[in-house]
């Protein structure tokens, strides 16, 4: 079993809302990424989905484009990301899901093999140009809720398990500082870390290491609109 990852499709089947206004790279990138998903993935593999996978407000407009991977190989984890509003309530989008080939994840985590995935959104960190005083609030909140995650992994956790933590947000800023995502991924002896979010020209690494944990920045254009091999 192999894992792949890709993040922020951005998909709008059902809303007005084309990427390529925001560079002719976009110009059909949900047929980009599929082709290569088909090149690369077999049944048996994994691919993570961190977050931002549709423009969709409402739940059958974000199932609508969750639904346009269906025809794809592999089981496909996904995270809520800042811009998928259509996900209200993990209860109701695990209801709606197009096959039990698909799984939601939501300060919780699910194994597959010997393979654990525990996720959940995260927030910007302290240190990132974005970061206010109002983020502060949010930031303790999100960090709170992956170590929930962790409570989950603790229950099914085996030796010789490789836990991967998906989160939508960078879980430090460019400098790799330490913030309360990388402590509990220390703590929590995490092995990989994907996540998405960042766009545009803008320096981050797509792949580093901290503290022996391997980082995957992963957001569709960043990485060409290709997945990414994580294990």
């Amino acid at each position: 079993m192999k894992v792949f990852a890709v993040s922020d499709l951005h998909l709008s089947g059902l809303v007005e809302k084309p990427m390529n206004v925001f560079g002719e790279g976009w110009e059909g990138h949900l047929d980009k990424i599929k082709a290569d998903w088909r090149e690369k993935v077999t049944k048996e593999d994994v691919v993570l989905l961190g977050g931002d996978t549709s423009w969709g407000m409402k739940l059958e407009e974000g199932m609508y484009d969750v639904a346009s991977l269906a025809d794809l190989p592999g089981t496909k984890v996904f995270i809520r990301g800042n811009h998928d509003y259509w996900w209200t309530g993990i209860t109701r989008v695990r209801n709606a899901r197009p096959d039990d080939t698909f799984y939601f994840l939501q300060n919780d985590c699910v194994k597959l093999g010997s393979v654990i995935v525990a996720g959940s959104r995260g927030w910007t960190c302290p240190g990132s140009p974005d970061f206010t005083d109002h983020d502060q609030a949010l930031y303790l909140r999100e960090a709170e809720r992956f170590r929930l995650a962790f409570q989950e992994v603790r229950k099914v956790r085996e030796e010789g398990d490789t836990l991967i933590a998906l989160i939508h947000y960078p879980p430090f800023n460019v400098r790799k500082e330490e913030t309360l995502f990388t402590a509990l991924f220390d703590e929590n002896k995490v092995d990989k870390v994907v996540f998405g979010h960042l766009h545009g020209s803008g320096f981050f690494p797509l792949k580093c290491e901290r503290g022996g944990i391997e980082y995957f920045l992963t957001s569709c254009d960043k990485v060409k609109f290709r997945l990414t091999q994580i294990l």
